[in-house]
């Protein structure tokens, strides 16, 4: 029942998506329960981004099968879409009257600017996890370049994330084998 509830206050809270919900998710599984250790969950939040569907949903899944198979799959992942359900249906019908509010239109400007702080904080952790910045210069640099790389191919030439996937597991073989 706990997991049931931890990831329905998690879906619940959580604006701006699945990297938002990283820390919360972080939170609880690591620290609160410690379900999971760090680098395992370092592990998890990459493949759950990769993984097809959203990172927060799939972080959940994940952890409902460490924590108790597949009846935890089934119980973290209504934890976690209830909450939107519920939210989005009645968001949906007062739309119309939410769309012209002034104070609802500022709030949003406030949750936009935390939920871009939430993500800036996941990759801060995600980078410290993973040890991209370490003693080892050439560990360092590569993964600096791989991570501009990255960066260059999805904004400067439009590149599918899949692609980049793709490739920068290739770059990883090639570098680090």
């Amino acid at each position: 029942m706990i997991l049931f509830f931890i990831f329905f206050f998690i879906g619940l809270i959580s604006f701006g998506g699945g990297y938002a919900m990283i820390p919360l998710i972080q939170t609880e599984v690591v620290e609160r329960q410690q379900w999971i250790g760090m680098v395992d969950f370092s592990n998890l939040v990459a493949l759950a981004g990769v993984s097809p569907g959203p990172i927060g949903l799939n972080l959940a899944v994940a952890t409902g099968f460490i924590y108790n198979g597949l009846g935890g799959v089934i119980v973290a992942a209504l934890g976690m879409i209830l909450p939107s359900l519920i939210v989005m249906i009645i968001i949906a019908r007062m739309a119309n009257r939410l769309q012209h509010n002034k104070i609802w239109k500022y709030a949003l400007y406030g949750v936009r600017a935390t939920v871009t702080g939430f993500i800036l904080y996941s990759a801060i952790i995600f980078i410290k996890t993973n040890h991209m910045i370490s003693s080892n210069l050439y560990f360092t640099l590569t993964q600096l370049l791989i991570f501009l790389g990255s960066l260059f191919a999805l904004f400067y030439f439009k590149k599918h994330p899949l692609y980049v996937i793709i490739i920068s597991g290739l770059v990883g073989i090639t570098l680090y084998s």
